[in-house]
């Protein structure tokens, strides 16, 4: 009753591994680590391609979950809202894109990732993994747990200016590289940090943040790990309202800033840790 293109969904057992949502940030930071030596591209070359799977309410995925709306659309696949239907429990499933995912291999890494890292509070938890026949393919779906929040976007959008003042948003970054050294600690990284793939939920002067995706540039490394490093102080950037107010903010956040360049911000911190411990014994002048 919701079309054709998924009458032929099917069952398919579950791994015990798992990955989320969106698209590396199509902006020439990105591009430039795509091409940089030792990142071999992803060859995308593929005779079925798949822009959007189109999933109506309602519909229901390898017998098991009900699609409520979909969540967000990235380079690999698109995530949808689901209600498990045994428990009636929301979950979020993510579809990968064929082209993106060949031979499993984005969905496996994606998911192994996960699962390594179901200890840091930041990271959303994997579930199972199931298949779905989408127009004659395999189709891989991801089920994780579903984070009631905001996207750190629209927190940010929301604030009187559209920016938060500096003392929260000092608060904010702390969140973030508390929950990034984590990560950093068991030998992983991020590869993919903005501000619209974070679920962000405000308490007093603090915040909970929670992960929704993470991208696969290759084996991690010290350069993984700045990357991830000069993305935090870019959100930081973001947060306080970007180049637009940047003369006027205090010595505290242009220490951290340092007018947004790679080689300046690396001098002081070159891990999520040192951000974090400079962040929790910052002077105020």
């Amino acid at each position: 009753m919701y079309g054709t293109e998924f009458d032929h969904d099917i069952p398919f057992k579950a791994t015990g591994l798992r990955r989320l949502f969106r698209k590396p940030a199509v902006n020439n930071r990105s591009h430039a680590r795509a091409t940089r030596p030792g990142v071999k591209p992803q060859n995308t070359r593929h005779p079925h391609i798949v822009k959007d799977f189109d999933l109506k309410p309602g519909r229901v995925l390898a017998r098991k979950y009900e699609v409520i709306g979909k969540l967000g659309t990235g380079w690999e696949g698109q995530v949808y809202l689901v209600r498990e239907l045994a428990t009636q429990i929301e979950r979020a499933v993510k579809l990968f894109f064929p082209q993106r995912n060949l031979r499993d291999r984005a969905a496996k890494c994606y998911a192994q990732k996960l699962h390594k890292l179901r200890h840091c509070p930041i990271v959303i938890q994997y579930y199972t993994q199931e298949t779905i026949v989408y127009r004659g393919l395999p189709i891989t779906v991801l089920v994780s747990e579903f984070v009631e929040g905001e996207l750190l976007s629209d927190f940010l959008a929301r604030q009187p200016g559209k920016r938060l003042s500096a003392f929260p948003a000092l608060h904010l970054l702390h969140a973030l590289a508390r929950g990034i050294e984590c990560i950093h600690q068991m030998k992983e990284y991020h590869g993919d940090l903005h501000t619209e793939n974070i679920i962000v939920q405000r308490y007093g002067l603090g915040f909970d943040l929670k992960l929704l995706d993470f991208y696969h540039w290759g084996p991690p490394s010290m350069e993984s790990v700045r990357d991830d490093v000069v993305e935090m102080v870019r959100i930081f950037h973001e947060a306080v309202g970007g180049a637009k107010h940047y003369r006027h903010q205090p010595p505290e956040v242009k220490t951290i800033c340092r007018g947004l360049k790679r080689s300046l911000i690396l001098q002081n911190f070159r891990t999520a840790g040192q951000l974090r411990e400079y962040l929790e014994t910052i002077e105020w002048h």
